[in-house]
């Protein structure tokens, strides 16, 4: 696998700034208009069963950064993927017993869980920069409809993060996301609007890496 080249720093916020967010009800040609977004290295933000998320595109690392740089995010705090199938999580991490069972049992839904990169996976980037040694990823499959959709159609991992700014909270509503970045100088480019969400617990993650189970965090869903 490639390593991903340096990129300069993005500009995080100008307090003399304040930009009107694309917003669009989540509609099939919003949707198409964001794929678009997607496909040129831009970030959309969408619902899913658990808050509205950030996606971009993890095989391109200009548009990570670009989500690091969004949500002054530190570099070495991997996001997860966005995957639209348990047999497209197959084909980027090592895939085990454990994980299938977990799968068969929970997923599509509010479970993330981290496997050992494949070495002849596709090159995909978690972070902007160099991959650490052993590297790992995050699989998530969403129950959400439009995420559903977007990693189906899109093709290629999405990210998977909420679409907050670092310490803001997760979140429910489009007007919530438009107010936390309406002074940022490095924007998402398009909001799908599903109008507002319940509140609901993040994902759960599990760690499955190392050959244990281990809980990283402990959200809505429960495995005990």
């Amino acid at each position: 696998m490639g390593l991903a080249p340096p990129f300069p720093s993005l500009p995080l916020q100008s307090p003399l700034l304040s930009i009107l967010l694309l917003i669009l009800p989540a509609s099939s040609q919003a949707i198409t208009q964001a794929l678009e977004i997607l496909s040129q290295g831009g970030i959309v933000a969408h619902a899913t069963e658990t808050c509205y998320g950030f996606a971009c595109d993890l095989s391109n690392p200009a548009a990570v950064q670009k989500l690091f740089a969004i949500k002054n995010r530190s570099s070495d705090q991997p996001v997860s993927a966005l995957l639209p199938s348990v047999e497209e999580a197959k084909k980027y991490v090592e895939w085990n017993d454990r994980a299938e069972a977990l799968a068969q049992s929970h997923l599509p839904g509010p479970l993330t869980l981290i496997l050992p990169l494949r070495e002849d996976a596709p090159q995909i980037f978690p972070t902007p920069y160099a991959l650490r040694p052993n590297p790992t990823l995050g699989s998530r499959i969403s129950s959400h409809p439009l995420a559903m959709e977007l990693a189906t159609r899109f093709g290629r991992p999405l990210s998977t993060t909420s679409a907050n700014l670092h310490g803001e909270p997760s979140p429910y509503t489009a007007q919530e996301i438009e107010r936390q970045f309406a002074s940022s100088a490095v924007q998402p480019g398009l909001i799908l609007d599903s109008g507002d969400l319940p509140p609901a617990p993040p994902s759960t993650i599990i760690d499955l890496s190392t050959g244990d189970t281990r809980t990283k965090r402990q959200g809505g869903l429960s495995l005990s």
